[in-house]
């Protein structure tokens, strides 16, 4: 199986689910999918415990994901691009290591 990357995914969403008239729909499932997240959170039902996906907390974050990814294709942003840049101001902001450089496996002195 591929390796799934925040790009390969916004791509495989734009595939089949991307309709710009309808950008407002999309913002309204993504905030339904936020509070049945925190529902979710609430009875902490996870899919590790249950071995059904339905209702659990892994199935509303990755809806959250989904929504977020459909919007970000929706105003063509790549959300690749925005987390290394957001990612190298986070890191200055908070005095931490850039969370890229664990993604990359090393801290890259560049920032880049």
């Amino acid at each position: 199986m591929a390796e799934v990357t925040l790009k390969s995914l916004q791509h495989a969403i734009r595939q089949v689910d991307f309709r710009p008239d309808h950008r407002f729909h999309y913002l309204a499932k993504l905030m339904e999918e936020v509070g049945e997240l925190a529902r979710a959170m609430r009875q902490d039902v996870r899919w590790a415990d249950t071995g059904q996906i339905k209702g659990t907390l892994d199935e509303e974050l990755y809806d959250v994901l989904y929504y977020v990814a459909a919007l970000a294709n929706l105003y063509d942003v790549d959300l690749e691009a925005v987390m290394r840049v957001k990612d190298r101001l986070a890191a200055e902001k908070y005095g931490h290591e850039p969370l890229l450089a664990y993604i990359d496996g090393q801290p890259d002195p560049s920032g880049a």
